[in-house]
């Protein structure tokens, strides 16, 4: 059997000029990046025209047995095109550290996968070294302003602004810096993000135009005076530098599918930990050329999909057509307890305990967003027609159609009934909403997600988060949305609790303003913004041999 990137490197691709024409773009809309990339010019986007629908696509609770929610999303926007629609993909760009970490990239998988998948999975158009540069420079600009006389009257021991690398390093999670004391610096407790953690990226994904991007990059809360004052990269006359130095990275990327169909990949912050979206630029410049987008969030609908419809539609004015919710029988059946290597043996009992999880993701697109929903049930050789046949049974209890999904293995053609489907879905009316209003109170907002859509009883606080709210609502950083930093493999704040756990409670240990975004990010359990590495990196299996063929990338 063909690995993923043996795949992406047996597949003919076409002239990135050549994709770009079959939407519309002429030479003077795309700067070329080699043949098989480009940047779309900013200017696309707000080209006029009938938008097209928008179709979101998210998953059940994610678990080590796999959803396929990335290659779900590549193999409906192809399954679309061959049955004869207008489309444009949309996704997420990977970050290096989970490539080298713990998988291979976020490129999609088998005959489902945007190419040229190397180059995704590792510098692609340089926009996360970009985000890293903007964001290492704001650093260097603060403790310079403290080391030569500090006249904004920083309190060092109050600094929220932290630096960051593409790369899960552990190492690099709490610091003590500016060492050795004289011109080196002055001494302090620091530490790095990871980029896709980093508010800078979250800018980048939220911004509408180069202006907006100063306007929010100025806005960024890098820590305290003395007096309690909040201090901004303006502040620090940072902004501008900063904005030059995305400039480039805000213009969205054009790839391709393996079929050919047009891919827009930009932006990618983790949705465990930040907003788990692809960029405004890139799903309004898809909405400009495509009859129909497909676009996806980053892990289960409680993380990804509630950021992009409580956040990021919210900022960009979207209004989804459709939800398609991606599971396997092989996940629900860990959701009710069995463990990995037991999972080709069929179990109802097991896949029944789990199926509460796909029921209330189900549920909350429905019932809290008013979204007209597809189950999108990715197949796998060893589901028997039992198991398959009582996930279509409970999701119909629901009014809910379930589609069996073979794109991994047929490519667009098994996509066909999924994207017939949805094309349905699209052609009803959609009623959405916000889960809350962002004029709410913090603590009315956090409780709202936590009980409708977590499914939990309410939210605990420690002193800690309880003094910084009270504070933050204080300098009016109240009235913004709420992005929760969560585990991604469960409805609660322990990701022991698999399935649909009920009865629980969620602590927030901590807020933090990200005001250049327009957010308040809510801490909760023990998610780190810094990943580590696992005993057998990814990394381990990648290599590249004389003529420059990579092998080992997922």
């Amino acid at each position: 059997m063909l690995t993923d990137i043996e795949i992406a490197q047996s597949t003919k691709l076409k002239p990135i000029l050549d994709v770009a024409k079959s939407v519309g773009l002429s030479g003077d809309d795309v700067e070329c990046y080699g043949k098989y990339k480009a940047k779309i010019d900013l200017s696309v986007m707000s080209r006029g025209g009938k938008e097209g629908k928008l179709i979101l696509v998210t998953a059940i609770t994610p678990t080590p047995a796999g959803e396929g929610k990335t290659t779900t999303t590549i193999g409906l926007a192809d399954g679309m095109r061959r049955i004869g629609k207008n489309v444009v993909v949309a996704l997420r760009e990977p970050s290096l550290g989970p490539v080298f970490g713990v998988k291979g990239g976020a490129a999609g998988g088998g005959y489902a996968q945007v190419v040229p998948m190397e180059d995704i999975n590792l510098h692609f158009t340089g926009d996360a070294h970009a985000v890293g540069a903007a964001n290492n420079l704001l650093a260097a600009m603060l403790d310079n302003h403290i080391f030569q006389g500090n006249a904004l009257g920083i309190d060092k021991e109050r600094i929220t602004w932290k630096r960051c690398v593409d790369m899960n390093d552990r190492q690099l999670r709490y610091l003590e810096d500016g060492l050795g004391g004289g011109k080196n610096g002055v001494p302090r407790k620091d530490g790095f993000e990871i980029t896709v953690a980093s508010e800078v990226m979250a800018i980048l994904c939220l911004a509408t135009s180069l202006s907006d991007l100063k306007e929010r990059l100025g806005r960024i809360v890098v820590g305290y005076t003395y007096e309690g004052k909040p201090v901004t990269a303006d502040d620090l006359k940072a902004a501008g530098a900063m904005c030059a130095l995305l400039k480039d990275a805000l213009k969205p990327n054009l790839v391709q599918t393996l079929e050919g169909t047009p891919a827009i990949v930009h932006g990618g912050p983790f949705a465990n930990i930040a907003h788990g979206c692809n960029s405004i630029v890139a799903t309004r410049t898809a909405l400009a050329l495509g009859d129909c987008v497909v676009t996806e969030a980053g892990f289960g609908a409680d993380l990804g999909a509630e950021k992009f419809l409580d956040i990021k539609c919210r900022f960009a004015g979207l209004n989804p057509s459709a939800c398609v919710v991606v599971a396997t029988v092989r996940a629900l059946k860990m959701h009710g307890g069995v463990a990995k290597a037991d999972l080709a043996r069929e179990n109802l009992s097991a896949l029944e305990a789990g199926l509460p999880n796909l029921l209330r993701h189900v549920r909350n697109m429905r019932e809290v967003y008013g979204l007209p929903t597809v189950v999108a049930l990715n197949r796998f050789p060893t589901d028997t027609d039992a198991e398959i046949a009582l996930v279509m049974k409970e999701c119909e209890k629901l009014g809910v159609q379930t589609v069996l999904s073979t794109v991994w293995a047929d490519g667009g053609r098994g996509g066909e009934e999924l994207a017939r489907a949805v094309v349905g879905l699209c052609d009803q009316k959609s009623e959405f909403r916000f889960c809350y209003d962002e004029k709410l109170p913090i603590k009315s907002k956090i409780a709202a997600i936590v009980k409708k859509i977590y499914g939990g009883d309410g939210v605990e606080y420690t002193p800690e988060a309880e003094a910084e709210i009270s504070r933050l609502e204080g300098l009016g950083f109240g009235r913004t949305p709420v992005c929760m930093a969560k585990t991604q493999y469960s409805f609660s704040d322990d990701a022991k609790k698999l399935g649909a756990p009920e009865h629980f409670t969620v602590t927030v240990r901590g807020v933090k303003i990200s005001a250049g975004a327009g957010f308040v990010v809510a801490f909760t359990g023990n998610i780190l913004t810094m990943p580590g590495l696992p005993p057998v990196p990814a990394a381990e299996k990648i290599d590249v041999d004389e003529n420059g063929v990579i092998t080992g990338l997922f």
